[in-house]
């Protein structure tokens, strides 16, 4: 390949150019030296400044957001839950974004290059869409089945999710936090209220369920809440006095502050709320709801495709996608229709694993199998090891297919991919190569164990990320499975079929639901004509997106950026595009949005051109 050219010289050579063909003096040469000098010095020193103020940023969004602190692993705000349903944070919130967006911008990206411009072009795309949701009303519809206070509440203190209870200090800081709940819950209530008023309110099935979910945690006796499992796990090094004491000030605090705050938040739902609750359940049929929708899809897809373009492209995909199945149906011989064919994929004994060993196994061997082909496509690779390992029994029946888990930053935990043994007639082989690929190598494992090792980086991209570039990333890493060495018979190739198709018809429903007036079971229907899943599942995810308008439009749109770009950068280069090359430009800079990735595959299109 050509290697890129300097800068510097790049200046030079422009100013030979200007002079025409006299060549340039000694003096001059030096004056363009001396200037270039200056312009790097001050990129430079632009560059050091805003990585200071990155950090002063971080630290100071972690401050006001404690729950961030936690889930990144900083503890020093466990202790603390703000109200940020209030319109007092709500103020707060967005001062600090516009005043930082303010002194960022006001340093300017001239002169950036690499690293120091993504993160200015990422911090002010990402500040600037902060800034313009605030005009819709999402506080109005604090809850629903998808994300529910309630259930967020039980995570962090069942110590199943980010809060930790190892220390006196762990369970005194929960103690404090939990505190807050019913402030946060009369918080919801006020502002459901108002939603009520202004036409705000969440579609009726969604609040059904949000009663079952309320239900299921209510109970009159600590000990029966899963708020009582920190003291059930407690750690056996506590002295007995503290023991006593933690579990005494636990009984008190959930059977006289939470219990009561989830009775009266459900019975607001149940009582008053449900009665408001809409029969529609489109985006569209709230106030502004069209231009929210509309926001919802370009924030999810960082792109600036409108609904209606979205809902084309899903249709295309869905067409093509069917196209793709019908060719492996010619090639086993299958007769039928394709309804008949995903009843055969889903129900046929030869796709079943034998047992858990044998599905664990199974898995194993795709890793010894696509790591020897992995260096043919890709030059840069995380150090992070990896695992494979059986989802836990106590949370498999909830759990996905698969899921990816982060390693340690400290190294004393490796990327692991859990595969979920629950239900083995339902974990089909030919689902097994196609999610390995997305959740595991070269998929999950390698993007998100890479980002973390970007120790330059500041902090707001290592911890942060876009879903449309993630989930992207996964997606398009599925359809590297036959340079890889897999998808070698045509029903493997037919699970990356299907999941790709899963990912096709999101984009049609989504925006059927909120752009185009589908009903519920409009939905549900297209689903089940158009794919092999089961009622059961096309009632979940319908709901799904209805809890979180535009969210699984990510998914489809930024591996088609991916492949976009991929097919351009192919175009442009000829015989000097090196795939290994392309994949390290794409994961390098860790997550970014569509749109800076577009920018800067093109700078590097210009660079390897010569």
């Amino acid at each position: 390949m050509t290697p890129h050219i300097p800068r510097s010289l790049l200046v030079l050579a422009l100013a030979a150019a200007i002079g025409g063909c006299d060549a340039p003096s000694a003096s001059a040469n030096a004056q363009a030296g001396a200037d270039t000098a200056t312009t790097e010095q001050a990129a430079s020193d632009k560059a050091a400044k805003l990585k200071e103020m990155y950090a002063q940023y971080w630290e100071e969004y972690l401050k006001l957001n404690p729950l961030a602190a936690t889930f990144q692993g900083d503890p020093r705000y466990n202790d603390q839950l703000p109200n940020f349903l209030s319109e007092d944070y709500r103020k707060k919130s967005h001062d600090f974004v516009a005043g930082w967006l303010d002194k960022v911008e006001a340093v300017g990206s001239e002169g950036l290059e690499g690293q120091p411009l993504l993160s200015y072009q990422i911090f002010v795309r990402d500040a600037k869409d902060e800034l313009e949701s605030e005009q819709f009303p999402g506080w109005m519809q604090p809850i629903n089945q998808f994300y529910n206070l309630a259930g967020m509440a039980v995570q962090l203190g069942s110590g199943t999710s980010a809060q930790p209870f190892k220390t006196v200090e762990d369970y005194a800081n929960w103690r404090k936090r939990a505190s807050q709940v019913p402030v946060l819950f009369d918080q919801a209530i006020a502002n459901m209220k108002l939603g009520v008023e202004a036409g705000v309110v969440q579609p009726k099935v969604l609040m059904d369920n949000v009663v079952d979910q309320l239900d299921a945690l209510i109970k009159d006796k600590a000990e029966d809440t899963l708020f009582w499992k920190p003291i059930e796990d407690m750690p056996e090094s506590f002295s007995d006095a503290d023991r006593e004491r933690i579990t005494a000030e636990y009984r008190e605090m959930i059977e006289n502050e939470l219990m009561p705050a989830y009775r009266e938040l459900r019975a607001y739902v149940a009582d008053d709320y449900m009665s408001h609750a809409r029969d529609t359940v489109g985006m569209a049929a709230l106030p502004n709801g069209e231009a929210w929708y509309a926001f919802n899809a370009r924030n999810s897809t960082t792109t600036d495709l409108s609904p209606a373009e979205i809902h084309q492209i899903g249709l295309d995909e869905v067409e093509r996608i069917h196209g793709e199945i019908r060719k492996v149906m010619e090639t086993v011989g299958f007769e039928g229709s394709l309804q008949d064919f995903f009843q055969f994929m889903q129900s046929d004994p030869q796709f079943s694993f034998e047992s858990e060993d044998a599905l664990l196994a199974h898995y194993r061997a795709l890793e010894d199998k696509i790591n020897a082909r992995i260096p043919d496509q890709f030059s840069l690779t995380p150090k992070a090891p990896f695992e494979i390992r059986p989802v836990e029994p106590f949370r498999a029946k909830s759990a996905a297919g698969g899921s990816y888990m982060t390693p340690s930053e400290d190294g004393s935990r490796p990327g692991i991919f859990y595969v979920n043994t629950y239900d083995l007639p339902t974990r089909k082989i030919w689902d097994a190569e196609d999610l390995f690929l997305h959740e595991a190598i070269p998929g999950h494992h390698f993007q998100l164990a890479l980002q973390q090792e970007l120790t330059g980086l500041p902090d707001f991209r290592r911890f942060g990320g876009e879903t449309a570039f993630t989930e992207g990333w996964g997606l398009y890493a599925e359809s590297l499975g036959k340079d890889l060495g897999v998808y070698t018979d045509p029903y493997s190739y037919f699970g990356y079929l299907q999941n790709e198709l899963w990912r096709a018809i999101r984009l049609v429903v989504d925006t059927g639901l909120h752009s185009k007036g589908w009903t519920r079971q409009q939905v549900i229907d297209y689903m089940l004509e158009n794919s092999a899943e089961s009622e059961t599942q096309a009632t979940a995810e319908a709901e799904r997106y209805m809890a979180i308008p535009g969210q699984a439009l990510a998914y489809k749109i930024g591996a088609l950026k991916i492949q976009e770009l991929r097919d351009k950068a192919e175009a442009a280069l000829g015989d000097q595009f090196d795939v290994r090359e392309f994949h390290a430009e794409v994961l390098k800079d860790g997550s970014v949005p569509l749109d800076v990735l577009e920018d800067k595959i093109n700078r590097w299109i210009e660079s390897e051109k010569g």
